[in-house]
């Protein structure tokens, strides 16, 4: 942002702040929130708790040094439940839009400025993108998978011009503290899915939190 408003382009303070307001306001709320969802999806299907904490025996071997950039790339699976985790629960569930031109969507004609509500909680629920729905599986982000699925079948940050600035920022961010958490913790969910009550607001939350038991792996920190 400072080599920005450096050659040509001129930014203001006041634009230099509302920039970063961006990225550390709008991406708190919403990380925290994913990273939470992950931790309770983990506590209810040990199998892929295990899965992911046997990809991070096998990058640190036991070590708690801090992960490397090197080390994020390599948590290819950690990266899949983060994914998979936003498909089923989206930190942004709906999104608003403003058509600019009449535009044709399937038989439907949407006029020129019509307001538009995206709903991403529902989008990543159509079977035909998305077998068995409701399932818990990491694998749906297989690199293999994912490049026999429409693009747009799955938009947790959005897409196009008006996408989230900071959605691989936030991804490096969830994988940094979910890799320290997975190393050190054992979660064991104690809700069911469908006895949680969601509050679709701007970030989708549960509404009466989520119950879980945490035991560490250090068994002589117990």
């Amino acid at each position: 942002l400072l080599e920005a408003s450096v050659g040509s382009v001129k930014l203001t303070d006041e634009v230099l702040s509302e920039e970063v307001d961006t990225f550390m306001f709008e991406g708190h709320d919403t990380t925290s929130a994913g990273m939470s969802w992950v931790i309770y999806l983990l506590g209810l299907y040990p199998e892929v708790q295990e899965k992911a904490f046997q990809e991070q025996e096998a990058i640190f071997q036991g070590s708690q040094r801090s992960a490397t950039m090197k080390d994020l790339n390599e948590m290819k699976y950690l990266e899949r439940v983060i994914k998979e985790s936003l498909r089923l629960y989206p930190s942004v569930p709906t999104i608003g839009r403003m058509t600019t031109e009449e535009c044709k969507l399937g038989k439907y004609t949407i006029p020129k400025n019509c307001a538009l509500s995206l709903q991403f909680y529902f989008l990543h629920r159509l079977p035909e993108f998305f077998p068995d729905p409701e399932k818990f599986d990491p694998d749906r982000f297989l690199p293999e998978v994912v490049a026999k699925r429409h693009p747009y079948a799955y938009l947790p940050f959005s897409a196009g011009p008006r996408n989230c600035i900071g959605q691989k920022f936030a991804v490096l961010e969830e994988k940094t503290v979910l890799s320290s958490f997975i190393r050190n913790y054992k979660v064991t969910s104690l809700e069911k899915r469908e006895d949680l009550k969601l509050l679709s607001e701007l970030v989708l939350r549960p509404a009466n939190g989520i119950q879980i038991t945490i035991e560490s792996r250090n068994k002589k920190s117990n």
